[in-house]
């Protein structure tokens, strides 16, 4: 359960956010992988 609220934000960014900025976001920048980065939750 702890981790759940960062699991919900390590979504990719909407489809329809790429399509209104006109493909200048595609990367999200708090976007999160599980072996690169470490979480620092206790």
């Amino acid at each position: 359960m702890r981790l759940a609220k960062a699991h919900r934000q390590n979504h990719r960014v909407p489809v329809w956010a790429i399509i209104k900025t006109n493909r200048k976001v595609v990367g999200h920048p708090k976007r999160r992988n599980w072996r690169r980065n470490s979480l620092d939750v206790k």
